[in-house]
């Protein structure tokens, strides 16, 4: 019991408690602090950490937090990794990305945290112009695809995406608070320093962006060669220019989903159902569609196997059948439900391998016909 609640004390620590800590020291540094003179600032308490240290911590931690708090949504309720063209379980949901295209989502989210990280860790004047501008770039569309994921969530889990959408707020008042920091030590070093132009086109070019609007509008502008580059990108990894559309439109059960998933099949009451539809085709070797209490489900050689054995086993010993179907409904049901990945249903695939030979062994023991039983297991001439 105590160490139950120490878990739960740890959870809403980490997961609550600091990210909220960290939100009031950004807004203060974003809001106020910007407008305090030299004394306040050093008399006050946040001062102990670095403007620059509170914004690498709600980026990283920030970053860091959010990617397990979505694992955590995924596994617990009930998204799996398949793609909108396969069947999902009855309860669960597709994936929320194509495996395919969502590389482009991954890619562009790490070269804007990499990007935001770059200018919240070094000085305007250790940057130049270019680089730094594009990196703005990256970070504002980073986070306008960030928005995007959060809303391709929405539809399902409305309460659970306000840790993400927290901090996305977070990310864009850092964003914002660089850039207005960038503007003015840009100004201050122009007025600070007289620049001899050899030419006259580059002097033209500072004056026009010697004002605090036209540099804002200077680093959004930039926003259309990141575009650009991203999108060389993806063609050289063979995405093509619109994979990150299709990473969110070609799924199923989602805000942006365009296509029609095929009817869901059952798992209910087996496990191994779950592991011959979840796995990788190369490992788990699906056979063929079954029919299971008038559900289709996905059948392979294990998942014959092992309700031949039971079919065996409940005609020559009935009391023993019922104690070993009471331990499977009892135990099987359960391991089912977290079985929610391909590599999950491949690891469970490989530990019931040996399981799998011994119920082969014991049908070419004491049934005359093996094979034939295992073919007929749900199909309908069994049945007949």
């Amino acid at each position: 019991m105590f160490q139950r609640l120490l878990l739960y004390v740890l959870i809403v620590g980490i997961f609550l408690i600091l990210p909220m800590l960290l939100c009031v020291r950004n807004c203060f540094f974003a809001f106020k602090y910007p407008h305090m003179n030299f004394e306040e600032r050093a008399a006050h308490r946040y001062q102990k950490i670095s403007e620059r240290k509170n914004d690498m911590a709600v980026i990283l931690l920030g970053a860091l937090f959010s990617l397990i708090w979505t694992e955590f949504v995924l596994i617990s309720f009930k998204v799996t990794s398949i793609d909108y063209d396969k069947p999902a379980y009855v309860g669960y949901y597709h994936s929320v990305l194509h495996s395919e295209y969502g590389i482009t989502v991954k890619i562009t989210l790490f070269i804007a945290l990499v990007s935001l990280v770059i200018i919240a860790a070094f000085d305007a004047e250790k940057i130049p112009p270019l680089p730094q501008a594009l990196c703005f770039g990256f970070t504002v569309l980073g986070e306008i695809l960030f928005c995007f994921v959060i809303i391709q969530f929405a539809i399902n889990y409305s309460l659970l995406i306000l840790p993400l959408a927290f901090y996305l707020v977070n990310l864009i008042i850092v964003t914002a608070k660089l850039t207005r920091k960038y503007i003015i030590a840009h100004l201050e070093y122009k007025e600070s320093h007289d620049t001899i132009y050899r030419f006259k086109l580059a002097e033209k070019l500072e004056e026009k962006l010697s004002s605090t609007s036209t540099l804002t509008a200077f680093h959004f502008i930039m926003i259309l060669p990141a575009v650009l580059i991203l999108i060389m990108l993806y063609v050289i990894l063979g995405q093509g220019p619109d994979g990150i559309i299709k990473a969110f439109t070609m799924t199923a059960d989602w805000t942006f989903s365009k296509q029609i998933p095929p009817p869901p099949i059952d798992y209910n009451g087996h496990y191994l159902c779950t592991v011959a539809a979840g796995g990788h085709k190369k490992i788990v070797k699906p056979l063929r569609f079954g029919k299971r209490r008038g559900e289709t489900i996905v059948v392979n050689r294990q998942l014959l196997a092992s309700n031949a054995f039971e079919d065996l086993i409940m005609e020559r010993t009935p009391r023993f059948h019922r104690a070993v179907r009471s331990f499977y409904d009892k135990h099987g049901y359960p391991i089912s439900k977290h079985i929610t990945t391909r590599i999950r249903a491949d690891v469970v695939y490989f530990v019931m391998k040996p399981l799998e030979w011994l119920f082969i062994l014991f049908l070419y023991i004491f049934d005359t016909q093996p094979e034939n039983r295992i073919a007929v297991q749900y199909s309908d001439y069994k049945k007949k």
